[in-house]
Order: structure tokens, then C-alpha cells, then sequence
């Protein structure tokens, strides 16, 4: 046999070979990559910037195997993203909001995951005035007195809550010289408040894991009408077939389940709890 034709024959063979181990290779990662499932979800800054979900969603990979990308946005944008069929889950603060993206369609039902409350901060100084437990009070003293004020302005549930406290006040087209809008998440907010000695109404999770206070502390806290219930939907497959209801299903059956809300409640700062469970038994 001549050598030179063998030699080349064995290594059209053990190329053959390896092509065909290199094609099975990478056909399981192919079937490993598909099999890891992954969820797009639409929430607020101040569940991304309290550090729950850093703490959440660790435990239900563990538990599914389900990886979740977060999309942190003010619950106005996140609803938007919902809508266009751009998410597929929602975790999101302003009930009334929901409960219209529910009616119009775009989920099939909100379920009720967690609460906390707004606080709403200042110096300590409080030259308007606003120290107590009446929040709508606090709201007409700081038109009066102009104060210094951040307003996040970016259809959050937190400014959401803000624009309702200055209507309960009968102040809604006169809510003070000294107020700005920065279009911005709840970190920003709280930094530009920090940075100028100014007001700003901060969901308690947020301000808890905050660390560039300055002179700002909490002001006004304890109304009842500072409740802050967060709800998380699945967006409807019906109007949008290329959602993941499924797997979007599983993290909502979880976050409600009472592992999951065991998981809420465990999240703490300093020996605080941030956040509390009230899924519907």
C-alpha cells in the first residue's frame, strides 16, 4: 500500500471523527442553551435598587431553573413595555395602573406579592415644616414654604403616589416654587435630594439600602395613606404568542407560593425588613 495514499486516508478518517465529535458537541450546547429558560421582566428601580431582587431571584433559579433578566423601569414604562409584548412578566407598584392594563387586556390577572410604604424624606433641619404623620399636610406645607423638592416625574408608582398626595392636598396645579422634576429612578432622585438639601418622597426599600444620606432623614411616615402594595402580572399570551407564559407563570406561582413569600420577608438591612409578604392565600 503506498504510504502516502494511507497516511492521507487516516487523516480524512480522524478528521472525520472529530468533526462529528465537534457537531455533537455543540449540538448539546445548542439543547443545553435552549433548555436553560430565561424570562424578561419588566419592574420598578425600587425593587432593583433595594437589592430584593438580588436576594429574590437567586432563590427561584434554585428552585426552577429559570433564569430572570430584570428590566428596571418607573412602573409607567414598565406597563408600556407590557403593552408592546416587550416583557414577559411585570412587578410593578401602582395598583390602579394594573388593574387598567388587566382591564384592557394585556394581562389576565394581578396578583398582590408584597407591600412596604413611602416615606417621604428632607433635612433634618425641615425648614417647611412637613415633620409628622400627615402626609397630605406635609404636601401643602411644602407649597407654601416653596421648599426645595425632587420629584422623580417619570410615571413611576412612587410618582404616581406623589401626584395623588398633592390632589389630596388640592394642590395639584400649585405645588410650589421650589419644586423640580429629574425624569428619573428612585437612586438618582434620592442623590440629587442629598446632593441639594432637598425634600423627596422614597419608598422605604429604596431608602433603606441608600447610602449617600447626607443631612436627609425621614420626615413624615406612619399615614396610612403612604401604603404601598406592589403587584406582579403575567403579560397575556392572547395578544402577544411569543410571550413565555409558562415559564412566566412558574415565577409568578412561585413569588406568591409560601416559599416565595418566605424569601420577601427574609430580605432585611441592618435587621430591617423591607418589604411584606400579602399574597392572597
Amino acid at each position: 500500500m503506498d504510504p502516502v495514499k494511507f497516511t492521507g486516508t487516516r487523516a480524512r478518517r480522524t478528521f472525520v471523527r472529530l468533526a462529528c465529535t465537534v457537531a455533537a458537541a455543540l449540538t448539546c450546547v445548542a439543547a443545553q442553551a435552549q433548555n436553560a429558560a430565561s424570562i424578561v421582566m419588566a419592574s420598578t428601580t425600587s425593587t432593583e435598587q433595594s437589592g430584593l431582587f438580588a436576594h429574590l431571584l437567586p432563590a427561584f433559579k434554585q428552585a426552577t431553573g429559570i433564569d430572570v433578566k430584570v428590566v428596571a423601569l418607573g412602573t409607567g414604562q414598565a406597563l408600556d413595555m407590557g403593552r408592546r409584548g416587550d416583557a414577559d412578566v411585570l412587578f410593578v407598584h401602582d395598583t390602579r395602573a394594573e388593574e387598567k392594563m388587566v382591564h384592557e387586556g394585556y394581562s389576565v390577572k394581578r396578583y398582590p406579592v408584597m407591600y412596604n410604604d413611602f416615606v417621604l424624606v428632607g433635612p433634618a433641619a425641615d425648614p417647611a415644616r412637613v415633620r409628622g404623620n400627615d402626609i397630605v399636610l406635609a404636601f401643602k406645607n411644602l407649597s407654601a414654604s416653596n421648599a426645595n423638592m425632587v420629584s422623580r416625574g417619570d410615571r413611576s408608582g412612587t410618582h404616581s403616589a406623589e401626584l395623588q398626595y398633592w390632589e389630596l392636598a388640592g394642590l395639584a396645579n400649585n405645588k410650589g416654587a421650589g419644586l423640580r422634576e429629574c425624569g428619573c429612578g428612585m437612586g438618582p432622585a434620592l442623590n440629587m435630594a442629598a446632593a441639594s438639601g432637598a425634600y423627596v418622597l422614597t419608598d422605604r426599600g429604596t431608602w433603606l439600602n441608600f447610602k449617600n444620606r447626607a443631612d436627609l432623614t425621614i420626615l413624615v411616615q406612619g399615614d396610612a395613606r403612604l401604603f404601598n402594595p406592589y403587584g406582579v402580572m403575567v403579560v397575556n399570551p392572547a395578544k402577544f404568542p411569543n410571550i413565555k407564559a409558562t415559564e412566566a407563570q412558574k415565577f409568578v406561582d412561585w413569588v406568591v407560593s409560601p416559599r416565595g413569600q418566605a424569601v420577601i420577608s427574609a430580605y432585611k438591612i441592618n435587621g430591617e425588613q423591607l418589604f411584606f409578604p400579602n399574597a392572597a392565600p
